[in-house]
């Protein structure tokens, strides 16, 4: 009985600190941030507010709403800060920002930094250094041969699904775009076959630090790690400790979750090991990671083999994740915008032959239009929605002329900055026009789907080869139509805004005859 009541004494006392603490803090409002209005009642009080937003799945759209409502600043937490007005932009994320990542990068990073997730400026520096001549525009090109090859196995495998080959199967484009994805990052950073597009499947291997294996499915592990740290990852100087918790029987959610990201852990570990193998087995292969080992003289840069493997997992994540959701979406746009569908092939088939079963980058890379249509989906659903949050250095810095305090959060959404009516006129509106001419040009500062800056995406010239490639290609060979007409996908946000699946029918275009049924390769 004496127990139970020390029990609940502690307790008590414990919440009562806790909120005594923050109602302290808000009160003495030492940095100023009470002048902006918060998100929620508890927001200005505690993190828990921006966390139980996250858990619900789509915190951007809610900002979006209270920022719609006239407020350019946001208060989400005690210490953090939203912003809508695209002048904020260039202030925390340009070239010249003197903020830098915050501190839930460093609280959710593994022993070593990679490139997305390393704060201190010198050291990303550095970084970037060693990895730009991997991600280079001519690199890339180079590379493309692993693009074709891909975008050559997802068409033997939809032309065994489309109706006019006696089938009526519905294709979830969804999962497809995903599996190309992995499977062309893989062969770009490791020269690895992994098969997904031929298995129709993302089983594989994962390697456990005793060196034993075990099986796994890639999208399941990946995405339950950034589910769990997408919620958890606000809780700042708690965060490890909330962890341990969330991973004990009191939350068999967030517990599932960590243990799927067991096989995330596993299987990066596996493709890293694999590929160091080949290197030090003296293969010269042509990918990312004979890059990352040495420059183009042959002198050898040194990594340490938890950065070595820290860039893999980094390259495997952001580099399959972000491009699959982009090609997901932009389907489903033209889908439901048929005339800029009908515009697109237009302009697609005017440059490819007839016969043309793999459109050439060099054929493509310079359509307008495509261009257009694929960025108007990224305005409209930037893959990376939520706002990348910067912290203010020591001295403060100053963001739309406003003083803010050093150390304090701040960020901007992708899809919030997306939507601000004064760049983007109807911005719910799918409408590529938007980007073409000088008009266009004009809107390139504040389209944010790739950051914006240094720390903008190293990645993206990758995702624009695969996008327009796939893209091409299967518009010139099948007519696309949704399974369900009026279908309207979900939307998860985590770090990234997830969509659900797109159930799709393809029919070969006339021009492509029964003989011109791709085989398996």
């Amino acid at each position: 009985m004496y127990g139970l009541l020390l029990g609940a004494a502690v307790l008590l006392s414990a919440v009562g600190w806790f909120v005594g603490y923050h109602v302290y803090d808000y009160f003495r409002d030492v940095k100023g941030l009470r002048r902006y209005p918060a998100m929620d009642a508890l927001a200005a009080f505690s993190n828990m507010s921006f966390m139980l937003l996250a858990q619900r799945g789509f915190r951007s759209k809610r900002l979006q709403d209270l920022h719609a409502e006239g407020n350019p600043v946001i208060r989400t937490g005690p210490n953090s800060l939203s912003y809508s007005d695209p002048r904020a932009i260039r202030d925390i994320y340009g070239h010249n920002t003197k903020c830098i990542k915050d501190e839930q990068y460093s609280i959710t990073a593994g022993s070593h930094f990679h490139l997305a997730d390393v704060v201190d400026k010198h050291e990303h520096a550095r970084k970037r250094k060693v990895l730009s001549s991997a991600y280079a525009l001519k690199n890339l090109e180079e590379w493309e041969f692993k693009v074709a090859d891909k975008t050559e196995r997802i068409i033997a495998q939809f032309d065994k699904r489309c109706t006019d080959a006696g089938h009526d199967e519905i294709v979830e484009y969804r999962s497809w775009t995903n599996f190309f994805s992995l499977d062309a990052i893989a062969d770009i950073g490791l020269s690895k076959r992994l098969g997904f597009i031929d298995n129709g499947h993302d089983r594989c291997l994962a390697l456990r630090p005793d060196g034993t294996t075990f099986e796994a499915n890639y999208r399941e592990s990946l995405y339950a790690n950034s589910k769990a740290q997408s919620v958890l990852a606000w809780t700042y100087r708690w965060y490890k400790p909330v962890v341990a918790l969330s991973k004990t029987f009191l939350s068999p959610y967030y517990s599932n979750l960590w243990k799927l990201n067991e096989g995330w852990d596993g299987i990066y570990l596996n493709l890293a090991t694999e590929r160091l193998q080949r290197y030090q087995a003296g293969e010269k292969l042509d990918d990312f990671f004979q890059t990352m080992m040495h420059d183009k003289n042959g002198v050898p840069h040194d990594l340490e083999w938890g950065e070595i493997v820290a860039e893999v997992s980094i390259m495997m994540n952001a580099g399959s994740t972000t491009t699959a959701i982009a090609m997901a979406n932009v389907m489903y746009q033209l889908l439901i915008n048929p005339k800029c569908m009908e515009r697109l092939r237009e302009e697609i088939d005017e440059a490819l032959a007839d016969d043309e079963v793999i459109a050439s980058y060099e054929k493509i890379k310079y359509l307008p239009y495509l261009r257009a249509c694929l960025d108007e989906s990224m305005r409209l659903f930037p893959p990376t929605s939520h706002g990348l949050p910067r912290a203010t250095p020591a001295e403060g810095a100053l963001i739309m002329g406003d003083y803010i305090p050093g150390g304090t959060t701040v960020a901007m959404s992708a899809y919030v900055a997306h939507r601000d009516t004064t760049i983007f006129p109807e911005p719910e509106t799918y409408n590529p026009d938007r980007w073409l001419g000088e008009a266009g040009k004009e809107l390139g500062p504040y389209f944010i789907a790739f950051s914006a800056g240094a720390r903008g995406c190293i990645g993206r010239n990758i995702s624009y080869l695969e996008q327009t490639v796939l893209l091409a290609s299967i518009l010139h060979r099948y007519d696309v139509e949704l399974a369900k007409p009026g279908f309207v996908p979900d939307r998860l946000e985590s770090f990234n805004l997830h969509l659900s699946e797109v159930p799709v029918r393809l029919r070969r275009r006339q021009r492509f005859s029964e003989k011109d049924v791709l085989v398996d390769i």
